[in-house]
C-alpha cells in the first residue's frame, strides 16, 4: 500500500507558483484579474517537464465535453420549445474542473483506490475534468490520462472556480504577420512596439475590443481583431508520455552537443579570414558548453536592434539574436519567442537553478542567461542588445539547450 505521503509527495522546489500569472479571465461578462506571481517564479517545466507549451491545453479543449452536451440539450430545445438551454461561461466550466494541490504532484490510479495502477500524474496546480466521484476519489479526464485521484489532494466546485482564475494562463497569440502594440486601446494612439506573426503575448486585462498585453518596450493595448484569445492550463501526464518526453529531450540534447562539437572542428580547421568568432567548447558539459554560449553572445553587446532581423553585427531581434548565436554552434532554433519555450529541456526551480547560455523566455520575449542573474538580449530599438538582470520581468520558462 502507498503512503499519504508518497500520493502527494514532498518536493516544494517543483511548485508551480508561476501559474498564478496575472491572467484576466472573461467571466460572465466581467474582466476579473488574478494577483501575479513573483518575479522570479517561472512556469512547470524541468523535470516534470510541464512547460505550458509542452503539456498544456485551453480551457475550451479540456471541457469540449461539457459544450457538447450544452449543444446537445439546444438541438433537443428546438423540439421541446419549453426547454430552457443556458450557454456554459467560462465560470461554468471551471466549476467542473479538479485542480491538483500538492506540494509536488499527486498519482493518478486506474481504481478509486491506493491498490490501483499508477497511470499517470497530476502535477501541482494541474487540472483535470471532473466524470464522477467515488468514496472520497474523484475520476478525471486530463489530457490523455483518464483515472482516479484522492479528492483531499484536489479541489472542485466552488472551490475551483476561484482558483482556476489564478492557475490558468491567459494568452493573446498573434494573427496578423506585424501587429502594432499601441500605448492605449485606441487606433489613434501611438505604437509602443511591434509583434511578429504566431508570438504569443501574456494578457494582463481585457476591455470590449482590446486587451492589454506584456512586451519588451512596455505595457501596451493590442486589438482583438489581430489576435486570439484563450486560457491555457496545464494538465496530466501519463507514465508513457513522461517516459517519451524524457528519451526526446535526451536525444536533442545530444544532438545538440554534436553539432557543438562540429561547429568548433569546422571553425578551428577553416582558413584564416573565413571563420566567425571562434567558439571554444570543451567536453560534454553542458554548464561549460553554456558558457561559451554566453561569451560568445557578449561580444555583440552594444549592436543595434532590428525588428525582424538575425544579424549580430548588423542588428537582430530577440529571438533572431539567440537563433544567430545558436547557429554558430551548430544549433538550430526558430526564429520565434514563443517557439523557443519549446526547446531544449526544462530547467527546474527558476533562476537559481539556471545556467550559462538558458534561454530566458518571457511574454512576447527571449533572452540568454549569461550568469549572476543577468542575461544577454536585443531589447529594443532604443537599447539595442543590452545586459540586464534576469528577473527584471515576469519569466515563463527557462529552456537549457545541451
Amino acid at each position: 500500500m502507498v503512503s499519504l505521503q508518497e500520493e502527494s509527495m514532498v518536493s516544494r522546489s517543483l511548485r508551480m507558483t508561476a501559474c498564478a500569472l496575472a491572467a484576466t479571465m472573461a467571466v460572465s461578462g466581467m474582466s476579473i484579474t488574478a494577483s501575479a506571481a513573483s518575479s522570479g517564479s517561472v512556469l512547470p517545466s524541468g523535470g516534470v517537464g510541464l512547460s505550458l507549451v509542452n503539456n498544456a491545453t485551453a480551457l475550451e479543449n479540456i471541457v469540449g465535453t461539457q459544450k457538447k452536451e450544452v449543444r446537445a440539450s439546444a438541438n433537443t430545445a428546438k423540439a421541446a420549445p419549453t426547454a430552457v438551454v443556458k450557454e456554459l461561461t467560462e465560470e461554468d466550466m471551471f466549476r467542473n474542473l479538479v485542480i491538483a494541490q500538492v506540494n509536488n504532484y499527486v498519482n493518478i490510479r486506474s481504481l478509486p483506490s491506493e491498490e490501483g495502477e499508477i497511470v499517470g500524474k497530476l502535477y501541482d496546480d494541474s487540472v483535470g475534468t471532473l466524470l464522477d466521484e467515488e468514496d472520497g476519489w474523484y475520476q478525471i479526464k486530463s489530457g490523455t490520462v483518464t483515472g482516479y485521484v484522492k479528492g483531499e489532494f484536489c479541489v472542485t466546485g466552488e472551490e475551483a472556480v476561484d482558483l482556476a482564475k489564478k492557475v490558468g494562463t491567459r494568452f493573446a497569440t498573434v494573427t496578423t504577420t506585424t501587429l502594432h502594440v499601441r500605448t492605449e486601446p485606441s487606433l489613434n494612439a501611438s505604437v509602443l512596439g511591434l509583434v511578429p506573426l504566431e508570438d504569443e503575448l501574456v494578457v494582463l486585462d481585457e476591455t470590449e475590443g482590446w486587451v492589454q498585453v506584456d512586451v519588451e518596450e512596455g505595457i501596451g493595448w493590442v486589438s482583438t481583431d489581430y489576435v486570439e484569445l484563450h486560457t491555457e492550463f496545464v494538465e496530466a501526464e501519463s507514465k508513457q508520455e513522461e517516459e517519451a518526453r524524457l528519451a526526446r529531450e535526451a536525444e536533442e540534447r545530444r544532438k545538440n552537443r554534436e553539432a557543438a562539437a562540429r561547429s568548433v572542428q569546422a571553425q578551428q580547421t577553416a582558413p584564416a579570414g573565413d571563420a566567425p568568432a571562434p567558439v571554444v567548447v570543451s567536453g560534454e558539459n553542458s554548464s561549460e558548453m553554456g558558457i561559451a554560449v554566453a561569451e560568445y553572445a557578449l561580444q555583440f553587446k552594444g549592436n543595434p536592434y532590428v525588428y525582424g532581423g538575425t544579424s549580430l553585427t548588423n542588428g537582430a531581434d530577440c529571438s533572431g539574436f539567440v537563433m544567430s548565436v545558436y547557429a554558430n554552434f551548430g544549433v538550430e532554433l526558430p526564429h520565434s519567442s514563443a517557439a523557443d519555450r519549446t526547446q531544449g529541456y526544462g530547467v527546474e526551480g527558476g533562476l537559481e537553478n539556471a545556467q550559462p547560455g538558458d534561454l530566458i523566455c518571457y511574454s512576447g520575449h527571449v533572452a540568454l542567461y549569461i550568469g549572476d542573474g543577468q542575461i544577454v538580449h536585443a531589447s529594443t530599438k532604443k537599447t539595442g542588445i543590452i545586459v540586464s538582470r534576469a528577473d527584471y520581468k515576469k519569466i515563463l520558462a527557462i529552456r537549457r539547450i545541451f
